[in-house]
């Protein structure tokens, strides 16, 4: 499995503000990040997989949801988070 308890951790302690905190927006779009970039590589080796394509759309929504919200409440957090996983927009 890709993304195991250890890698979460790691993300949430690295984005987020610590490792167990799970819930808060920085930590949630860099593990949609994560995600996004796995189903991108298996979609290039399996470009009729439609399941999965349809996962990814609705991931990079939450994703483009979450960035919005953001957005409005911090937009230097936003910038921060935007920098720290190279998203373009």
């Amino acid at each position: 499995m890709y993304l195991t308890q250890e890698v979460k951790k790691e993300l949430f302690k690295k984005y987020g503000k610590s490792e167990f905190d799970s819930g808060s927006t920085e930590g949630q779009v860099a593990l949609f990040t994560f995600r996004i970039k796995h189903l991108t590589e298996h979609l290039k080796q399996n470009k009729k997989d439609l399941s999965t394509r349809r996962a990814l759309v609705r991931l990079v929504g939450k994703r483009r949801r979450l960035l919005d919200y953001l957005k409005e409440k911090d937009i230097e957090r936003y910038r921060e988070i935007i920098s720290k996983l190279k998203i373009r927009k």
